[in-house]
C-alpha cells in the first residue's frame, strides 16, 4: 500500500496549479510556525510573570519593601499589549487571522486538489529521490518491504 492516491495530482491539474497550491500551503505552514511561537510567547511571559512575583517576595524578605512594591505594582500581572494578557493575544490570533488563513488554505486545496495535501511536495519527492537507495524509499511500506528482503523474510 502506498500513499499515492492521497498525494496524486488530480486529473487535469496543471503544473502551474500544483505549484500555486503548494505555495499557498507553504504560506500556511509559516503561519502554523507563527502560531507556535505565539504559544511560546504566552508560556514564557507567564513563566516570567510568576518568577517576577516570586522575586517580589524575595525582595520583601531581603528587606527591600519599597522596591518590591514598585516591581509588584508596575510589572506583576501587567498587560503585555493594551488591555491584553498573552492568552487574549493567542485567542484573538486563533479566532481571527489564523482561522481565516486555515479556511482559505483548505478552500484552495478543496477546489484545486480535491482536498489533497502536499501534492507539490509529493511530486518533488518523486523527482528528487534516488530510486533503490536506502533512505530514499517512496513510502514507509517500501521501507518495510526492503527490510524484509534484507533479512531474507520475503
Amino acid at each position: 500500500m502506498t500513499d499515492e492516491p492521497l498525494h496524486k495530482r488530480p486529473e487535469g491539474a496543471s503544473d502551474a496549479t500544483v505549484e500555486a497550491v503548494g505555495k499557498v500551503s507553504e504560506a500556511f505552514e509559516a503561519i502554523e510556525e507563527v502560531r507556535g511561537r505565539l504559544y511560546g510567547l504566552h508560556r514564557l511571559v507567564g513563566t516570567a510573570d510568576l518568577a517576577l512575583g516570586e522575586a517580589v517576595e524575595l525582595l520583601r524578605k531581603a528587606g527591600h519593601e519599597e522596591l518590591a512594591d514598585t516591581v509588584d505594582r508596575e510589572m506583576v500581572g501587567r498587560n503585555v499589549l493594551p488591555g491584553m494578557w498573552t492568552f487574549q493575544i493567542v485567542e484573538t490570533f486563533d479566532e481571527g487571522y489564523y482561522a481565516d488563513f486555515q479556511r482559505i488554505e483548505r478552500l484552495v486545496r478543496d477546489q484545486l486538489m480535491e482536498g489533497r495535501r502536499h501534492v507539490y511536495e509529493a511530486e518533488m519527492k518523486a523527482r528528487e529521490r534516488t530510486h533503490g537507495q536506502p533512505g530514499h524509499e517512496a513510502s514507509p511500506e517500501d521501507l518495510d518491504a526492503q527490510d524484509l528482503q534484507a533479512e531474507g523474510l520475503s
